[in-house]
């Protein structure tokens, strides 16, 4: 079956021949250019002068000697032109950022008006009081009028009357801004393209003689089917005069049924408007053969681009022929699914044994939304938005990794990691431009504030040029990048261009926002063959295209047709009375361009998302149920399911391989120095052998990182470095500490606050001058208050004696592994040892939930027992170690939990009939001999050859592992 442009092509050369040359072939977009001069040039055998190709929109503006204006002109004028009205008016002027979204409705209503000839004083007259619209609409059916009425009765009770005043205030405004905009665009040199259609159209085009070089020939119009009441003046106009000839793609299916909505505008083109098909009368084309119709249904959006790579296997021998012109397209209704497609469709495909280049040809372009060109542009408009007037310039520490580490910054890896390991010791996350002294050139100009818009815009497009010209020489930089960084400077010249006069009055932030609309729609084409290989188009592109194998993607209801309609101050029965587009004028668009394709294609594969979601139901699109009731085609219907499994959880037990052993017996070798073993090591261990083993003896470090909020163990070292300090100042004057002294060196918390907090974030590398921010300064009073709770306990339980602080102690412990006497360094580090009343407390201090509680030491060293509890095993490990170091007894162990202790106490507790029983009056020689025997006995389990690492069996032991996604769990 021949195509449609192979069809026109016969009958131009048929009814032009050697005048061809003087005709103007006309589509609705370019992609059909090069197939009907692929069909011109078989039909036509030999070199020939060829037609002269046009877009609408291209050849109606040839009847203008004005230029067509920009969208960002035509909002900054529009804009100027309403605030002058609002001053006439007394009122005061609309911010820009403000009227923006107005703005667009006001054009996008300009431009309906005008494309369809409505008379736009008497729309917005009658828009202006309702009661003249009930009065000038007689005509209109009982149902429009009752519309009419609801209109305004969709509003609540209470606010109706605001809404009328300014709707009626906004409606009549809308004659004199229609009028001052077009005249102002004017003196500009410049039009709207539905203003160029609409003169056009009226007779009043300033070239109305553009079309004299075509007069030898003729104008050609193919592919068309809704017309806007411009173009339909116009071609009537031609038609009649013998220039124009039409050239409808039409099917019998749909033009002989009224019903059918496909057919609703080539019906009015050729019966109600008198435009003839010079293809003559309508046949059975859909009708003509039974196609094989697969419907796919997916789960998920995504999911639908993964069908390709298999199905496409079917149609390899068709792309591996000479000529694969019109044989294999890929139409994407939902254009969001370019990129899944793209990664899905393969580069390569293995036909006859042999691998061969799959040529790949995509008309929509590359979107600049899923490039790193996007990512850097997006990156900068948030440092800039960022900034605050008259505050110290900082960028996030986020946005300035990813600055350093963007592809297109180019920065040298050892570079970049030095820049890196900077701001990690800083330990800021708000990084001040110092460092970027050192981060090149580039860093220079992006991290530099911009004060202005027409700055901004100038400073975006240096950083692209710097970009563009350093990937260039480096020889790293892809065409489709270079193509869009070019595009990008382009679009920002239109946008510096359209506001420079009003540059110095638009807000900053406003003008970025412009900056990123102005980017984020552009798209470059893809390189490939328009007539070989896989065509990948939108449903647009399609348009006077035929195929003979179809894959239509994202076919659902909402999407095909969409649902969804612009957003207008012309309510819908207004829009009915004069004739402006409606739902249903979509829905008959989307319903010609889906029948459309099936005309000539062989086999056709519908994909839709089965599940619902804002923009679709979960159902096929509504095409495919009217296809199912009366086409008579085969249909085949396939699920694509997504294999749920739960994987098997691992339970890896890591066996004490040499390797493993010689490490742990590093441990056990009798010297000075060498590895010791902690408290935390012993209370990780507990809490899971596997992740004592990647800690301590694979020695797997977590990566250093910024910290945006505070980790609690940093909270928890500062407390401890805070208090350290303020009992050394005291000790330096004796000792004996009084309540009198606490109250007195309470004054210095803030200093001592700060003096901790660079000590445990900045550690080696302390700033000269520390200058909290506001989440530090959060951090700060945290910690002052924790100070606070325990020095207004100790107050209470002054004077007392303060014997040591931090005091690190070893001791020599024996052990037996494998019947072999051994010895380890425990190492215990105690917070605070004092003497009060002839006692002797070991103090430790805690700002987490741990508990003063405890079941039994039994419980303490089960890992299987949900009823741990690792504060006391550390405060009695260091109570072991000290006592068994001095060689004394007695210490009583005191944990200080800043949360609980003004309630609870400082003493380990069990409860027994429901009261609490100390550790101290509980035999606690006793307790203390049977935690050696405990500890040691879980000593020589972690040394034992034979005793495997075993994941914990406590699910809440892995909540925060920093291991958990190496041990499988």
């Amino acid at each position: 079956m021949k195509a449609f442009l192979k069809e026109v092509a016969e009958d131009l050369n048929a009814r032009l021949g050697k005048d061809l040359h003087h005709a103007a072939i006309i589509f609705n977009n370019k992609r059909p250019v090069a197939y009907l001069q692929h069909h011109l040039a078989a039909v036509i055998g030999k070199p020939f002068w060829s037609p002269s190709f046009y877009t609408i929109q291209e050849f109606f503006a040839m009847s203008s000697d004005l230029k067509v204006a920009d969208s960002f002109t035509q909002f900054f004028t529009l804009y100027q032109q309403y605030n002058l009205l609002l001053k006439g008016e007394g009122g005061k002027e609309i911010p820009p950022d403000i009227f923006y979204p107005v703005a667009r409705m006001i054009l996008s209503d300009f431009a309906q008006i005008d494309n369809d000839l409505v008379p736009a004083d008497r729309l917005f007259e009658e828009l202006e009081d309702i009661a003249v619209i009930e009065k000038d609409f007689q005509h209109l059916s009982p149902e429009q009028q009752l519309f009419l009425e609801q209109f305004w009765t969709s509003y609540s009770t209470g606010k109706q009357k605001k809404h009328q005043e300014q709707f009626i205030k906004m409606w009549r405004r809308m004659p004199l801004l229609y009028r001052a905009f077009h005249e102002e665009l004017e003196l500009k040199g410049m039009s709207t393209m539905a203003r160029m259609y609409r003169k056009l159209a009226e007779g009043s085009a300033g070239n109305p003689d553009f079309i004299k070089p075509f007069v030898k020939g003729k104008l050609v119009f193919a592919g068309f089917n809704a017309l806007s009441k411009a173009e339909a003046v116009v071609f009537k106009r031609w038609n009649e005069a013998g220039q124009a000839l039409f050239y409808f793609d039409t099917d019998s299916y749909y033009m002989d049924d009224e019903m059918q909505e496909a057919g609703l505008f080539l019906r009015k083109n050729i019966h109600q408007l008198g435009l003839p098909n010079a293809l003559g009368v309508s046949r059975p084309l859909i009708r003509s053969m039974v196609k094989e119709i697969k419907v796919f249904r997916t789960q998920g959006h995504t999911a639908q681009a993964k069908l390709l790579q298999q199905e496409l296997e079917a149609d390899y021998p068709v792309l591996d022929a000479l000529d694969t012109t019109g044989k294999v397209a890929i139409v994407l209704a939902d254009e969001s699914l370019l990129l899944p497609v793209l990664q899905s469709v393969p580069s390569h495909y293995i036909y006859d044994g042999v691998q061969k280049e799959l040529p790949l040809n995509v008309t929509m372009g590359y979107p600049l939304l899923a490039s790193s060109v996007f990512g850097l542009a997006d990156l900068w408009l948030s440092v800039q938005s960022a900034y605050l007037p008259g505050k110290k310039l900082t960028v996030n520490y986020r946005e300035a990794e990813a600055f350093l580490s963007h592809p297109l910054v180019g920065m040298d890896a050892s570079h970049r990691n030095e820049v890196l390991s900077k701001m990690l010791s800083m330990q800021q996350t708000e990084i001040g431009q110092e460092v970027w002294r050192e981060a090149g050139i580039l860093a220079g100009i992006f991290f530099q504030p911009v004060q202005s818009g027409a700055m901004a815009i100038k400073g975006l497009q240096d950083i692209f040029r710097n970009v563009l010209s350093v990937q260039l020489d480096a020889g790293l930089l892809r065409q489709t990048e270079a193509d869009l960084l070019i595009a990008v400077i382009t679009e920002l010249n239109k946008l510096f261009d359209s506001l420079k006069e009003y540059a110095s009055t638009l807000p900053l932030n406003f003008v970025l926002s412009l900056m990123q609309k102005a980017v984020q729609g552009i798209a470059v084409p893809l390189s490939g063959e328009p007539l070989e290989g896989l065509q990948v188009m939108g449903l647009l592109e399609s348009r006077s295209l035929d195929f003979e194998h179809l894959y239509i993607l994202g076919a659902s209801e909402g999407i095909l047709p969409q649902i969804s309609v612009s957003p207008s101050f012309i309510p819908d029965s207004i829009r009915r009375a004069y004739g402006l587009p409606v739902i249903e004028n979509q829905d008959a668009i989307s319903a010609y361009m889906f029948y459309r394709l099936l005309h000539r294609a062989k086999t056709v594969s519908l994909v839709y998302n089965g599940q619902a979601d804002d923009s679709t139901t979960g159902e096929p699109t509504r095409f495919l149920r009217q296809l199912e009731f009366e086409s008579g085609y085969k249909f085949s219907y396939f699920e694509q399911s997504q294999p749920v499994t739960t994987a098997d959880r691992k339970h890896l037990d890591i066996i004490k391989t040499p390797a493993i052993q010689a490490v742990l017996n590093g441990y056990l070798e009798e010297r000075d120095s060498g590895p010791i073993l902690s408290a935390t090591a012993l209370t990780t261990y507990l809490n899971c052998p596997v992740q004592f083993f990647y800690k301590y003896i694979a020695a797997i470090k977590e990566p250093e990182a910024i910290a945006e909020q505070m980790e609690a163990n940093q909270v928890g070292s500062m407390l401890h470095h805070l208090l350290e300090n303020f009992y050394a100042e005291l000790k330096k004057s004796g000792p004996y500490i009084t309540a009198d002294q606490i109250i007195v060196q309470k004054e210095s918390l803030s200093r001592l606050a700060k003096e901790a907090y660079t000590a445990v974030v900045f550690k080696d590398t302390p700033p000269a001058v520390f200058e909290p921010g506001g989440m530090q300064q959060v951090i700060l009073a945290i910690v002052m208050e924790y100070a606070r709770v325990i020095l207004e306990h100790d107050q209470r339980h002054a004077p007392f004696t303060l014997l040591a602080l931090e005091d690190k102690v070893l001791l020599n412990f024996p052990l037996q592994v494998a019947g072999k006497q051994k010895s380890i360094n425990l190492l215990g580090i105690v917070d605070r040892i004092d003497q009060k009343d002839g006692i002797t407390r070991i103090v430790d201090y805690k700002t987490g939930r741990d508990e003063l509680n405890f079941s039994s030491l039994d419980d303490l060293f089960d890992q299987e027992s949900p009823k741990q509890n690792k504060a006391l095993v550390q405060t009695l490990f260091y109570t072991y170690v000290y006592e068994k170091k001095k060689n004394i007894t007695g210490l009583e162990p005191n944990l200080y939990l800043v949360r609980k202790m003004q309630k609870d106490g400082t003493l380990f507790y069990q409860m027994v009939n429901r009261k609490r029983l100390h550790l101290q009056t509980v035999e606690l020689e006793l307790q203390k001999q049977d935690f050696q025997e405990k500890l040691q006995n879980k000593l020589e389990e972690i040394f034992n050859p034979e005793t495997p690492f075993i994941h914990t069996t406590q699910p809440e032991n892995c909540q925060y592992c920093p291991y958990l996604s190496l041990c499988g769990k």
